[in-house]
C-alpha cells in the first residue's frame, strides 16, 4: 500500500501490528510534522507506528512563509516532509482525509471514507481556523480567508483584473496578507477596529508608529473603524465594504485576516474538556482529559492559554514526543518573545510588551522621522525589564528578550538599550546558552553552540541539525555570527563561504565569473552553487556580473537578481515613490540643464534638493513617470546618477584653480574626467570621490572612498575613508602623481577592491580586514607585487569602453519599458499617496 494511500484499513487488519505502539497524529500541519519528526528520531527500538491524517491532500508545509509563494517559491520550496519521511516504513500519510469520529474509550477513530484506524495514542494536532466576523455579506463572491495555498491560490485567482484589495483586520497575519494584495498589483485598504495595528503586542506607542510605516508604504491603513456591510453587485460579488461611518471602500478581493480560533470540534465531540472559549484543555504533560489523547500546537489550551505562534506548538510537539518515548519531559508554558519583518519593516516584541498601569514605568524612544519606536518597560519598585517592543529598529532583542526570562543579567547601562543602533549600538555578544535565537523553532544560543562543537560548521548544517532559520529565516544573520564565533572558540578556521548555496567566498566566485566568462546566473548557479540561491548570494553574484560585463542590469535572469532599488533603476523612498538623480560629473551643471530640472520639477511636482555630493535630487516620483522624467532629463544633456546602485554615486569638487585665489589645479576637471570615468561601475558597496583643489580640502577628500587633493606638483591619493554612522579618515596613498599616474593608480585601486573586497564591504573596512593594510594596497597597485596590474586596467578598461547609461537603454527598449508600470493589470493607475506641503513643496503626510 502506498504511504500516502486512501486506503480502507480496519481496525482487524491492525490487528497484527498491535504488538508495535501505533500513534494516530490528527492534522498535518507544522506542529504535527515536527512532533513525527522528533517522535522517529526518539523511536530508537523501532518499536512505533505513526499513522497522521490529514485534511489537505499536499503535504505539511510551512505557513509562516506564506506568503512567499506569491513571491515565486513553489510548493516544494515550501513543503516540511523531507522524501525520507514520505518514505520511511514507520510512517503512513493519510492526505485528502478527515477524523470523524473519535472513540476515546475503544481506542478507534473512523476516517470521512469509512477506515477504522486503531490506536494507542492519538495526538491531536489540529490546528486552528480563521475567525470570519459576521458583517453581513461576508460570504459574498470574492471573499477569502488566508490559512492555506488553496486560499492563495483563489486569491490571485480573483486579483486578476481587479484593481483594489481589503484587508479585515491589522494585526499580523492581516499584514501578511496586505503584502500580498500588494504584491499581486492592488491598491489595498486594510480595516482594524482597534487604534492602531498589532494592538495585542505593540500597545498604542508601537502600534501608531507601525501604522506610519504601514502607510508609507503604499497600504491604506483605516483604524479604530467598525465595519458595516459588504455591498455587491447585481452578480453578488462584491464591490465595496460599508463602514460604521459611511464611508464606503472599494474591493474586489477582500481577505479576512481577523484572528484564529482553536479547531477543537473533534474533541469536543468526543467529550474532551474544552476551554470556555475554545481549545482542549491539557496539563504540562500534554495529555486531554481522556487517556492516551494528547493536544499540541494551536488546539492545545495550556493553564488557560492558547497559543497563536508555532514555536510553542514546536516546544510542545518535542516535549511529547520525549514523553511518548519513555521521558519524562513537561511542558511549562513558553515565551511568546518574537521578531518579525511586516511589509519590509522590522518589528519585535519581548517579554510583556505592553505591559503599563500601576507599578509599571517606562523608557521611551520616538523618532517619527526614521518612524523608530522603542520602549522598554519597567517595575517601578525593582527596576527590572518587564518587556517591550520595538518598531522599526529592533537591535539588542536578542539581549532584551534573554533578561526578561531571566536568562541575562540587567544591564548596567539599561538606559542607553532604548537608542536604536544609529544613535548607539547595544552590545549583543555573549548571549547567554540558555537565550532563544531562533523564535519559530525555539531554538537557542545553547543549542547552537553545541551543534557547532558537535560538528556542525556551515549555516546549513545547523539549520538541518537544529531548524533555526528554517521558518521566516530572520535569525539567520545571528545564527551566522554565533557559528562563527563558537567555530574560532573552538580554534577552528571559519569558512568564508559566501552562503549556503556556495562553497566560495565573494573574492572567490569573482575569480570564477571572470576566468570563465559567465554571463548569467544560472551558469553560475549551475557550475558552482546548489539550490535556488538566497538574498545573500544572489544580488552579490549580480554585482559581479555587472562588474565583469557591464551589460544592461535587468536583461535574461539578471532581472530576478535585483533588489528593489535597482529593479526599477530608482532609489525606492519611505512612501514608495521614487527618487531621480540625475548625474551632475564634478557638481557642473549648464544654465539650460539647471531650467531643464526645474521644469520636470514642476512638471511632474517633485521635491528638490541639492545633495551633500553636489547633485539635484527630486523626489516623489511615481513608478509609471520615471521613463517619462527620464527621458527629459536625458535630453537636456544629463543621465543616471546610479543613486540606486551599489556604485559610483558622485565625485564632489570644489571650483579650484578655475575660480579660487588658492587653488593650484584644475579640481573641477580632474572631478568630471574621474567621475565620466567611473561611472556605473558596480562594486561591493558604494563609492563615494572627491577633488579638492588645494590643501584647504573644501571638497572633504579625505572622508571619502577615493579623494585626491592637488599639490603645487600634481596630485596626492587618499582612499578607504568614508563618512556616516562611523566616519574614517582616509589614508595617504601616494603624493605628488602626475595626471596619468593618478588615473591608473585608480583605475588598479578600485578594481582590486572589487575583485577582494566582501559582499556590502565599504572601502574603509576592507582596508582593516585586509592582510597587510595600506602597505599591500600600496604594493599591488604601484609595484605590482601580484602580478596583476594589467589585468586590473584591461577590466577597467572594459567598463570605460561599455559604459551605457542605464536609463538611456530602458528608454531605446519597448520591452524594457514595459516593467515601469505599478500595477500590471492596471498600467494607468497608481497607489494613492497623501501629501502636505512644507516650505512651498511636496512632502509625505
Amino acid at each position: 500500500m502506498s504511504r500516502s494511500s486512501h486506503g480502507t484499513e480496519t481496525a482487524i487488519g491492525l490487528a497484527g501490528r498491535m504488538e508495535r505502539r501505533h500513534v494516530l497524529v490528527v492534522g498535518n500541519g507544522m506542529v504535527g510534522q515536527r512532533f513525527v519528526e522528533r517522535l522517529l528520531a526518539a523511536d530508537a527500538e523501532t518499536t512505533i507506528d505513526v499513522t497522521v491524517v490529514g485534511e489537505e491532500t499536499r503535504y505539511a508545509y510551512d505557513r509562516v512563509a506564506l506568503s512567499s509563494w506569491f513571491e515565486g517559491r513553489s510548493e516544494d520550496d515550501l513543503s516540511l516532509v523531507a522524501p525520507e519521511y514520505r518514505s520511511d516504513p514507520r510512517v503512513d500519510y493519510r492526505l485528502g482525509r478527515k477524523v470523524t469520529e473519535l472513540d476515546v474509550e475503544g481506542h478507534r477513530a473512523t476516517l470521512d471514507d469509512g477506515t477504522v484506524l486503531a490506536w494507542d495514542d492519538v495526538v491531536l494536532a489540529t490546528g486552528s481556523y480563521p475567525f470570519v466576523p459576521p458583517i453581513p455579506g461576508h460570504d459574498s463572491e470574492g471573499c477569502f480567508v488566508y490559512r492555506t495555498l488553496d486560499d492563495l491560490a483563489d486569491i490571485r485567482s480573483a486579483a486578476e483584473g481587479g484593481t483594489t484589495g481589503l484587508v479585515i483586520g491589522g494585526g499580523l497575519l492581516g499584514l501578511e496578507a496586505a503584502n500580498a494584495l500588494r504584491a499581486l498589483g492592488l491598491e489595498t485598504h486594510v480595516v482594524e477596529m482597534a487604534p492602531y495595528p498589532m494592538p495585542a503586542q505593540l500597545g498604542e506607542g508601537g502600534g501608531t508608529m507601525l501604522g506610519r510605516w504601514v502607510n508609507s508604504l503604499g497600504v491604506n491603513l483605516h483604524c479604530g473603524v467598525a465595519s458595516e456591510q459588504f455591498l455587491t453587485d447585481d452578480a453578488g460579488k462584491v464591490r465595496a465594504l460599508k463602514l460604521a461611518d459611511g464611508r464606503e471602500l472599494p474591493a474586489d478581493v477582500v481577505v479576512f485576516s481577523a484572528g484564529v480560533r482553536p479547531r477543537d470540534e473533534l474533541a469536543r465531540s468526543c467529550g474532551l474538556e474544552v476551554g470556555e472559549r475554545g481549545g482542549v484543555a491539557v496539563d504540562d504533560t500534554l495529555a486531554t482529559s481522556a487517556s492516551d489523547v494528547w493536544a499540541i500546537g494551536e488546539v492545545a489550551l495550556h493553564r488557560g492559554s492558547v497559543y497563536g505562534l508555532v514555536a510553542p506548538g514546536y516546544e510542545m510537539a518535542a516535549a511529547l514526543a520525549d514523553r511518548l518515548t519513555g521521558g519524562d519531559s513537561v511542558y511549562e508554558g513558553s515565551d511568546t518573545s518574537t521578531k518579525l519583518k511586516l511589509l519590509g519593516v522590522d518589528v519585535a516584541t519581548f517579554g510583556a510588551s505592553t505591559a503599563q498601569g500601576e507599578g509599571v514605568d517606562e523608557i521611551v524612544y520616538h523618532d517619527p522621522l526614521n518612524k523608530i519606536f522603542r520602549r522598554l518597560a519597567l517595575d517601578i519598585e525593582t527596576g527590572s525589564l518587564l518587556g517591550g517592543a520595538l518598531v522599526g529598529d529592533i537591535s539588542g532583542y536578542e539581549i532584551l528578550s534573554a533578561v526578561t526570562q531571566g536568562l541575562a543579567p540587567l544591564p548596567d547601562d539599561l538606559p542607553a538599550y532604548v537608542l536604536p543602533a544609529s544613535v548607539r549600538p547595544p552590545e549583543e555578544g555573549g548571549l547567554p546558552d540558555a537565550a532563544q535565537l531562533c523564535s519559530c523553532n525555539g531554538v537557542s544560543a545553547g543549542d547552537l553552540r553545541q551543534a557547532v562543537r558537535d560538528g556542525a560548521t556551515t549555516v546549513g548544517e545547523l539549520k538541518a541539525c537544529t531548524n533555526a532559520g528554517t521558518s521566516c529565516g530572520g535569525c539567520v544573520p545571528g545564527v551566522n555570527t554565533l557559528l562563527n564565533e563558537t567555530l574560532v572558540e573552538l580554534g577552528v578556521e571559519v569558512s568564508n563561504a559566501i552562503c549556503e548555496h556556495f562553497d566560495h567566498s565573494r573574492q572567490e566566485l569573482f575569480g570564477l565569473i571572470r576566468f570563465h566568462r559567465y554571463t548569467t546566473w544560472q551558469e553560475v548557479l549551475a557550475n558552482h552553487g546548489t539550490g535556488r540561491g538566497c538574498e545573500i548570494c544572489r544580488p552579490a553574484v549580480a554585482s559581479i556580473l555587472a562588474s565583469l560585463s557591464n551589460g544592461y542590469i535587468l536583461d535574461g535572469d539578471q532581472l530576478a537578481l535585483q533588489d528593489t532599488n535597482d529593479l526599477h533603476l530608482a532609489n525606492m523612498q519611505r512612501n514608495g515613490t521614487y527618487s531621480v538623480v540625475p548625474r551632475i560629473p564634478g557638481g557642473e551643471i549648464t544654465p539650460d540643464q539647471l531650467i531643464a530640472l526645474g521644469e520636470i520639477a514642476k512638471e511632474f511636482d517633485l521635491y528638490s534638493k541639492i545633495t551633500g555630493g553636489q547633485r539635484i535630487d527630486l523626489f516623489g516620483a511615481r513608478l509609471q513617470d520615471l521613463p517619462a522624467i527620464w527621458a527629459k532629463v536625458i535630453d537636456a544633456g544629463m543621465e543616471s546618477g546610479h543613486a540606486y546602485g551599489k556604485s559610483l554615486r558622485t565625485v564632489k569638487s570644489c571650483v579650484g584653480s578655475t575660480w579660487c585665489r588658492y587653488g593650484v589645479q584644475d579640481s573641477v576637471g580632474m572631478a568630471i574626467d574621474i567621475e565620466k570615468r567611473y561611472r556605473g561601475l558596480r562594486s561591493p558597496h558604494k563609492i563615494k570621490m572627491a577633488v579638492s583643489g588645494c590643501t584647504r580640502e573644501c571638497a572633504e577628500a579625505q572622508s571619502k572612498d577615493v579623494g585626491v587633493i592637488a599639490t603645487e606638483t600634481g596630485w596626492n591619493l587618499y582612499v578607504c575613508g568614508n563618512g556616516g554612522r562611523q566616519p574614517r579618515h582616509a589614508d595617504l596613498l601616494a603624493s605628488d602623481l602626475n595626471d596619468q599616474e593618478l588615473i591608473t593608480a585608480i583605475d588598479r585601486f578600485l578594481m582590486y577592491y572589487i575583485r577582494t573586497a566582501d559582499r556590502l564591504q565599504r572601502t574603509s573596512t576592507w582596508l582593516e580586514s585586509l592582510d597587510g593594510g595600506l602597505d599591500h594596497v600600496r604594493d599591488v597597485v604601484f609595484d605590482d607585487v601580484l602580478g596583476i596590474a594589467a589585468e586590473l586596467e584591461d577590466d577597467m578598461a572594459r567598463h570605460v569602453d561599455t559604459y551605457e547609461c542605464e536609463w538611456t537603454a530602458t528608454l531605446a527598449d519597448p520591452e524594457r519599458l514595459s516593467h515601469f508600470v505599478e500595477f500590471i493589470n492596471a498600467p494607468d493607475e497608481s497607489s494613492t499617496q497623501v501629501w502636505i506641503r512644507e516650505r512651498g513643496q511636496k512632502v509625505p503626510g
